[in-house]
């Protein structure tokens, strides 16, 4: 490969100098204020007249909200940013509460529009919304009518935003709080460090199975250590939560997740049948891995563990032009972002202490630009999470142009531009293997993905959504979330593993994320959705990529069921498109089978 030298650390200078001492950042958070009080005086002295000028006085108000909301959401992704790369950033941590409740203010000024336009007479508001000016807005506008209605008088939700500010989102910063203070012992070379959560957790991908039992050993207490407080916080985020849906009269916790991804339960509990009805061959591949690394099962720290070694670890340079590579073979527009990001300091790699655990893409809108934050070590999982976040910075870049309320996409299509971007890295890395036992280390990393998204996932979605039943009589205790999380891993993973990780509620982030509520099954279906596309690209080539961005254009303006009616030409509630997409996913696993029998 020839040398490309791109930087590993972002750039956000760009943005805001001087971080979290900014001067513009502060300017910017008070014109944001100031915005949001405006439009909040617009939306006051508004009644619903059901005329004509109804039309027009909406499409002065979604100016209003495309310049307010882009300008919260340029603030809230560099302070995210800004707490990511320093942990211990304590101006950050402020920051981020002043975007809270600036973001609180806006969302109860929304309510009210909201709600005010189920005052408008339905002939009236079909009128409306067929007029050339606002029919590219109409399922989006009508999403926000509907969803009123099924919401309380304008007031209390407002009061409830209100509330929300030093109460629920409190809960999910104090999570963060609490993270960023929890260091994992480790002894390496004689000498003991004290790892951060997210160095701690690239060791579990280390080749040596002593150092992995010696690291999971030392997590969980250190989790343990918190447990008592992580589980009030626990409790009292989703006491929160349960109170405002038992207001509304909302008795099925999954109503506002499967109405934020705009999916049908149908959908959700064919997929997971789907899973469920295939999992043998998955348990068939973790005995195989079992017995390959010399053991009777699997611990749940074994999971990440490489099959064999491999010399394929590449340098984030080589990661680099590896991606930009093998994007190219798909098309050139993910090419070329990809390698624009990467020249403009788009991405914090820098493996050092003290950043944030995990992964993410984030977008500032006013400046029409991505960050992608992980922590790059070299490892062909690290090739392909940065592709997956690569994936997601291409989605926004591919709906330049959108209207902005028509780019506010869910979660679960979110993840299949990210999913779909780490497929072709994924596939290319295998394809491109020196040898037999290089490609079944990278067919192995590929094959975690899968277990992770099929077995993983599962487990915490049969954990949510069994806490929250619970939950609904009372607080529940370290024990019995342990218990729960425990039952749910069991069955997840079929009794495949020999030890698992009870206190995984407390060290997984997304249980304690206030803004989107049951963070989990977005990422499988994601997943799966991505591989229905991803067999079309196959099958079309580079022709395909025109086509990948027009159904990237719709993925925040319909249902996903008529995102794939539409551009895949497929039912989502029927089991077939399911089957396929899991069966794809199998290959992986007879083909490690077939290579790794007798050995």
């Amino acid at each position: 490969m020839a040398a490309v030298t791109y930087s590993d650390v972002w750039n956000l200078d760009v943005f805001f100098k001087g971080g979290s001492d900014s001067p513009e950042l502060q300017n910017h958070l008070k014109e944001t204020e100031e915005l949001i009080n405006l439009f909040q005086t617009k939306i006051n002295n508004w009644t619903p007249s059901n005329s004509a000028q109804d039309s027009e006085f909406l499409q002065e108000v979604l100016r209003d909200f495309e310049k307010t909301g882009k300008k919260l959401r340029q603030a809230g992704a560099f302070i995210g940013c800004l707490l990511a790369q320093n942990t211990e950033d304590k101006k950050a941590y402020a920051l981020d509460s002043q975007v809270t409740g600036l973001s609180a203010a806006f969302q109860t000024v929304l309510g009210a529009f909201h709600n005010q336009l189920t005052s408008i007479d339905d002939k009236v508001w079909d009128n409306i919304i067929s007029l050339a000016s606002l029919k590219e807005l109409g399922f989006i506008l009508s999403e926000w009518r509907e969803r009123a209605k099924e919401k309380l008088s304008k007031e209390e939700e407002a009061l409830i935003n209100a509330l929300g500010v030093d109460g629920y989102h409190s809960w999910g910063q104090l999570y963060d709080l609490i993270v960023s203070k929890i260091k994992v012992p480790f002894t390496e070379n004689g000498e003991e460090k004290q790892l951060s959560v997210g160095q701690a957790f690239n060791k579990f991908s280390n080749p040596d199975r002593e150092i992995r039992q010696a690291v999971f050993e030392n997590w969980e207490k250190a989790w343990g250590d918190q447990a008592d407080l992580l589980a009030k916080t626990l409790n009292h985020l989703s006491g929160f939560r349960l109170n405002v849906y038992k207001k509304r009269g909302w008795d099925e916790v999954l109503k506002e997740p499967l109405s934020i991804n705009r999916m049908k339960k149908e959908t959700l509990d064919t997929m997971w049948a789907v899973i469920t009805e295939n999992k043998e061959k998955l348990v068939k591949y973790l005995e195989r891995k079992a017995q390959l690394l010399g053991l009777e099962k699997l611990s749940w720290f074994d999971l990440d563990a490489p099959y064999g070694t491999t010399e394929s670890k590449l340098s984030y340079q080589e990661g680099a032009q590896f991606i930009e590579e093998n994007f190219a073979k798909f098309g050139e527009k993910l090419s070329a972002f990809a390698k624009m990001a990467f020249e403009e300091q788009w991405i914090e790699a820098a493996d050092r202490p003290g950043k944030a655990p995990g992964g993410f893409c984030t977008y500032l809108p006013e400046s029409e630009q991505s960050r992608i934050f992980m922590t790059y070590s070299g490892t062909p999982s690290n090739v392909s999470t940065l592709a997956h976040e690569l994936g997601h910075g291409f989605h926004t870049y591919a709906m330049r142009g959108v209207p902005h309320i028509n780019r506010l996409y869910a979660m679960n299509v979110a993840e299949t531009a990210s999913t779909f971007a780490e497929m072709i890295v994924a596939d290319a890395s295998v394809k491109s293997a020196k040898n037999e036992e290089e490609k079944l280390v990278l067919l192995d990393d590929k094959i975690q993905r899968t277990v992770a998204l099929l077995m993983n996932i599962h487990a915490r979605f049969l954990f949510e959504t069994r806490f929250y039943e619970e939950r609904k009589q009372g607080p529940i205790s370290v024990e019995r979330l342990n218990e729960v999380m425990l039952e749910a891993q069991r069955e997840a993973y079929c009794d495949a593993l020999e030890e698992y990780h009870p206190l995984f509620w407390a060290s997984k982030l997304h249980f304690f994320i206030t803004g989107v509520p049951f963070y989990n099954f977005p990422y499988t279906f994601g997943y799966l959705f991505s591989l229905g596309i991803y067999a079309q690209a196959l099958a079309e080539g580079k022709d395909y990529e025109e086509k990948y961005i027009a159904l990237l254009r719709d993925t925040a303006s319909m249902t996903v069921e008529d995102l794939a009616a539409k551009h895949l030409q497929v039912n989502l509630t029927e089991k077939d498109f399911w089957e396929k997409a899991v069966g794809i996913c199998l290959e992986d696993i007879d083909e490690f089978l077939e290579l790794t029998e007798g050995k």
